[in-house]
Order: C-alpha cells, then structure tokens, then sequence
C-alpha cells in the first residue's frame, strides 16, 4: 500500500519543481524529502525522479503518480474536514468556485444570507470557469462548483451530482438592432470561453454558417465594449448581461440557445453539512 506522506511528498516536489522548495513547503528537510521520494519508488518498482542538470524532474511515471496523488489527497483532505464538521471539532468551511456572471448576480445573495444563517461557517470563495471548477471538485480542494452547461456540452464525469439551479437564455448582442442569427453570416464575430465558444459555433453550425470569429475574449466588459465599438457582434447568456450592460448595445434573445447552470458536488446525498448550508443558499438566493 502506498504511503500517504510519501505521496504529499511526490505531489509537492511536481508543483515546485525541485526538492529544495517542496521541503520549504512541507517543513522537511531536504534530506528527508530525498529519503521519502527513494522509499517510495522502493514501494513501487518505479523511477519516479531523474537528474536534469543541477536540478531534477519527474519521470512519466512520476508524473502519472503526481497526478493521481493529489486527486487521492485531495480527497483525503476534503474527507477529514467533513468527518471535523460532523463530529463538532469546529465550525467548519466551505468552499465554492463559480464563473464570472455567477459571482456578478446571485452568488453575493447566497454569500450573505449563508453567512447570517452560519455565522461561524468560513467560506472561501473563487473565480474559474466550468472544466476548471470540475477539476477543483474532483481534487476534493473545493466542496461546490457553480458550473453551466449547454444542451451540446459533453457530459460531465461520473461521481459528480448536479444541483440544479436555473435556466440562461442567450441573447444575440450588437451595435445595432441584432435582427436574427441567420443574418449575420458574414458578420465578424467576438467569442468568449472554451465551453461559450463550443455553443457558438454549434448554434451557427445549425443555423447553415461558421462565424468568422475577429476576437476572442471572456471579459464581458470587454466583449461588449468591442461591440459598441461596431467591431462585431457577440452571444451573452442573460446572467452576463445583468452583472453587466453596455449602454450602447442592443439584444435579442436567440430562440433554443439556453445553458443551464448548476452547483455540482461531488458524491450523492446526504452532504456534508457545510455544503448542504451552502446548497440551500444558492437555491435561495434565486
């Protein structure tokens, strides 16, 4: 059975990239970082390091086992702060991401009103977008991830349960009176994340056109300011456009483009308590 303190070991040697800064991180001395990383290639049969110059790296098979050990610890660690809620050792913490226009409308409502509700609860509290959020979730390093997806978005992994929360119309944004889809095939584009950018090109897909994308950004502000500019048009969800209008912008909401936005956790129910609080303010603060 692998070593858990070996494996922080390993996981903290990848993230800083030399043994002298994971034994600064960890408290250790670089001379028990070595002896814990040769234990643990003993333990698997593995190179896990090489010398590379005045420094070292990971191996492939270093790297795999980095990569799944902190998915393990990340767990580990989640684990142990619900085990710590449930048995009273302390108030407890969540932890929520959530994407740019959900921390622009209703996260700052559920903040407030888990904060009255729990007023010893520590909430942590960052911006990222979907796959980054699922990522975080997966590690155990976040409880909640406010996430979107879209009718044409691959499914997300097993193990993860999605609470829903509410339905996003899209909204075509120009310069001028947007009209339709269909008549801006020849238009100059501006299109957003990853996952926005995807329904982009799968709704004009449908509608018999590529949009010629000129710029790509996901700062809403951004976005809209390069359309007022008469520089392209862009799609908003509606959560986007009410964090943030440009005066000088006209809308029209796109028939059958709809992202539907969720808090998704990790495992089914019963939650921990802390995310269960959590849960219960988001689906409040709608």
């Amino acid at each position: 059975m692998l070593d858990v303190v070996r494996l922080r070991v390993l996981v903290a040697v990848a993230r800083k990239g030399s043994l002298t800064a994971a034994a600064k991180e960890l408290h250790y001395s670089q001379p028990s970082v070595s002896h814990h990383l040769a234990r643990l290639e003993a333990e698997t049969g593995a190179k896990l390091i090489q010398r590379a110059g005045r420094g070292i790296r990971l191996t492939e098979a270093g790297r795999l086992l980095a990569e799944r050990a902190s998915d393990i610890i990340g767990r580990l660690d989640a684990t142990a702060e619900e085990l710590a809620a449930h048995v009273g050792l302390r108030s407890g913490r969540v932890r929520l991401a959530a994407f740019p226009s959900a921390l622009g409308t209703f996260i700052p409502k559920a903040v407030g009103l888990l904060a009255r509700a729990h007023p010893g609860l520590h909430l942590q509290l960052m911006e990222t977008e979907p796959p980054e959020a699922l990522r975080l979730l997966r590690a155990g390093r976040i409880d909640v991830a406010v996430i979107f997806r879209y009718d044409d978005t691959a499914p997300e992994d097993t193990g993860i349960h999605m609470v829903h929360l509410l339905d996003d119309p899209s909204y075509l944004v120009s310069s001028t009176t947007p009209g339709a889809l269909t008549d801006h095939a020849d238009s100059s584009w501006i299109a957003g994340c990853d996952r926005c950018r995807s329904h982009l090109l799968d709704i004009c897909d449908k509608a018999g056109f590529e949009p010629r994308i000129a710029f790509t950004s996901d700062d809403i502000v951004a976005v809209q300011a390069l359309v007022a500019a008469g520089l392209g048009l862009t799609m908003l969800p509606g959560l986007a456009l009410a964090a943030h209008r440009h005066p000088d912008v006209e809308v029209a909401e796109v028939p059958g483009s709809t992202r539907h936005v969720y808090a998704a956790v990790y495992g089914e129910q019963p939650h921990p308590p802390a995310t269960a609080a959590l849960l219960s303010a988001l689906r409040e603060s709608l």
